[in-house]
């Protein structure tokens, strides 16, 4: 009896079909059955990891190797009155980080490198401040002083993903932020870019969805490139992630990245 034989191109596919499967892919959760308010999902979920340390700013350089001033601090305060423009912390041991004392200086680049993440950020800003997390170091999620703005939304609002060289964007869908010295809160799901074996880029970065302060603000955000000011990087599959710091007073705490596979 003569034993069938599978073409190659079918192996190949099975092979592709087998490891999909068995590889866990991101699920976002359902925005009824599974909206959670209360505490971060790095306290009550498994597989989150911090990239602050709580003492020093090990695991984080100035953009392109360039001198800076962000340092770490136990707490960080705003006056209202006597210095609305700024923040005021102490430079100490800390499990908070601050871009100076005059908050203009470098952007703070992860020495890490990652691929597809769910990424959970706390921030502070000063009064008409303006910040931003890039994700692989290229694709700006915004922060902005917005609260009290009721008129139509930017992508240079808080939450807004930023605009690239020639236009485009996303605004955010609503206005969740809150008022300046006040801790807000970012939770991204990031799907990296996706290439073949010959380096050629055969999807686009998406930004799945981005919650300020719990409130869904982005959903399915297709990133065809670079946006304004990313890092002079190419677009790769893994990439770090750098914070704003030369655009005014800003300071971060609680930052947890959580790993996933993106979806086939």
């Amino acid at each position: 009896m003569r034993r069938a034989v599978f073409p190659w191109f079918l192996k190949a596919a099975i092979l592709c079909c087998l490891f999909v499967w068995l590889t866990p892919a991101q699920k976002l959760p359902n925005l009824y059955h599974d909206e959670v308010r209360g505490d971060p999902p790095f306290l009550w979920e498994d597989g989150w990891r911090p990239l602050l340390n709580g003492r020093d700013l090990s695991g984080w350089h100035g953009v392109d190797g360039s001198p800076h001033e962000w340092f770490t601090a136990r707490g960080v305060i705003w006056r209202r009155i006597w210095n609305p423009k700024y923040l005021v912390a102490r430079p100490e041991p800390g499990d908070r980080i601050i871009n100076g004392k005059l908050g203009k200086t470098a952007n703070l680049v992860s020495d890490e490198k990652f691929g597809s993440f769910e990424l959970y950020v706390e921030f502070m800003i000063a009064g008409g401040s303006n910040s931003g997390v890039y994700l692989h170091g290229l694709y700006e999620v915004q922060i902005f002083d917005s609260f009290g703005y009721s008129g139509p939304l930017m992508v240079g609002d808080c939450g807004g993903i930023y605009e690239r060289e020639n236009g485009g964007g996303s605004p955010p869908a609503l206005n969740a932020s809150r008022r300046p010295g006040e801790w807000q809160s970012f939770r991204i799901w990031f799907q990296a870019p996706r290439f073949d074996a010959s380096g050629k880029k055969i999807a686009n970065a998406k930004v799945l969805r981005v919650l300020l302060n719990n409130e869904v603000i982005q959903q399915n955000v297709d990133l065809p490139g670079p946006t304004v000011s990313a890092m002079k990087v190419p677009e790769a599959a893994t990439n770090p992630i750098m914070l704003q710091g030369d655009h005014g007073p800003v300071a971060f705490r609680n930052i947890y990245i959580k790993h996933f596979a993106p979806a086939p």
